[in-house]
């Protein structure tokens, strides 16, 4: 399937005012608001058949808990909604062949296939001799599965511990990884190597005191059989965030607040900077990068949220073969008062279906909605 949009009846067009780039935005009432995947985990399939996003209805919920999943069929020209797929964190999953999606509930992953009348089915469990019935914050960050099919990470947050393990998908016994005393999260395994995941430090709320903790180094690679080590010293690692894997499992991009967007190499530890932040426009907050390497897309201007009510938050295209750049979205309206701030209302771009499309969350027609932008036509007027 060769997905085209324009006159698509589930995709209105809306053109960029300043820069003239055309996003596809999905036009449903499954929800009140309809939001794109967390960057790391794209929601098109390959095939461009099926977009899964989700949904949620305020003031029910949060990004941490209560959201579920839709999911557009793009061929079939409907819109099916699953409630039963209520999941923490940013945690689904989406099969890029066959469009399958799997979400964490508790501590267990469970999925279910595109199909209208599909039933959800358990892939799988914690055992209670490691989760030992505490609350669980997350079964994982975002569930990403190993390069040879047969495992999904998690990172779960149990009471005062983080543990971080593989769970098979043929629902054999939990392999534990490492278990820590501080909060490591948005585990991702490698692209190319089945036992090597990163997994980062990042800020918590301690759940008995509630106090706020900070994190002091923040990327770090996990083999399997291996206690975690960090990819950088702390003095260079602490202004780090928005991690993702390099196609090619070589490299780890991620963003440097107080720099941009940058990568550094798994084996020697190296790093450069790829994407600096550009005067007058701001700093990335989320990036992604195609598998070739050459196309970034960020969201600028994220933090704090003044910025969008100024103006300055915007979804920005990098072609580093032509060095030039160019906003998909040039100004997003703030999403609605504080009551939208709980559930991370960021666009989140990202990559996907073989690199055609960058799906992304937007907010220029007053609502929380999703978005397809043609990555041809970003490189055509970046050229």
């Amino acid at each position: 399937m060769t997905l085209k949009l324009t006159g698509h009846p589930l995709f209105p067009p809306w053109t960029d005012p300043k820069t003239a780039v055309v996003s596809y935005i999905l036009k449903t009432d499954v929800a009140a608001c309809r939001q794109s995947f967390y960057f790391t985990n794209p929601g098109l399939t390959n095939n461009e058949r099926y977009l899964w996003f989700y949904t949620f209805n305020p003031p029910s919920g949060s990004a941490e808990i209560g959201r579920t999943l839709a999911v557009a069929d793009l061929e079939k020209t409907i819109v099916v909604n699953c409630p039963e797929t209520q999941f923490r964190d940013a945690s689904p999953y989406i099969d890029p062949l066959n469009g399958d999606a799997y979400w964490a509930w508790d501590y267990s992953i469970w999925k279910r296939s595109p199909e209208k009348n599909a039933a959800a089915q358990r892939v799988n469990s914690v055992p209670e001799s490691v989760h030992k019935n505490r609350y669980g914050k997350r079964l994982a960050t975002h569930l990403t599965r190993s390069s040879d099919g047969k495992h999904f990470l998690i990172d779960a947050a149990f009471g005062r511990e983080w543990v971080a393990g593989l769970l098979p998908v043929d629902g054999s016994d939990f392999i534990l990884l490492q278990s820590f005393d501080r909060c490591f999260n948005h585990a991702q395994m490698s692209p190319t190597d089945p036992d090597l995941a990163l997994i980062a430090q990042d800020w918590w709320i301690d759940v008995a005191d509630g106090s706020h903790k900070n994190y002091e180094n923040r990327i770090w690679l996990l083999k399997r059989g291996q206690p975690a080590k960090p990819l950088f010293d702390a003095a260079y690692g602490k202004n780090h965030t928005h991690e993702w894997w390099d196609s090619s499992g070589r490299y780890i991009w991620y963003v440097d607040f107080t720099a941009g967007v940058a990568k550094g190499d798994i084996a020697t530890g190296k790093y450069s900077l790829v994407w600096p932040n550009e005067t007058g426009v701001g700093p990335a907050c989320h990036a992604h990068a195609d598998t070739t390497g050459n196309y970034l897309v960020a969201d600028i201007g994220t933090y704090p949220l003044e910025n969008w009510k100024d103006g300055k938050c915007r979804v920005r295209f990098k072609n580093l073969k032509t060095g030039k750049s160019a906003n998909i979205v040039s100004a997003l309206p703030a999403p609605f008062g504080d009551r939208f701030s709980k559930y991370h209302v960021h666009p989140h771009p990202q990559f996907c279906a073989n690199d055609r499309w960058i799906c992304y969350t937007t907010t220029v027609l007053g609502e929380i909605d999703v978005a397809l932008v043609d990555v041809r036509q970003l490189i055509h007027c970046t050229e």
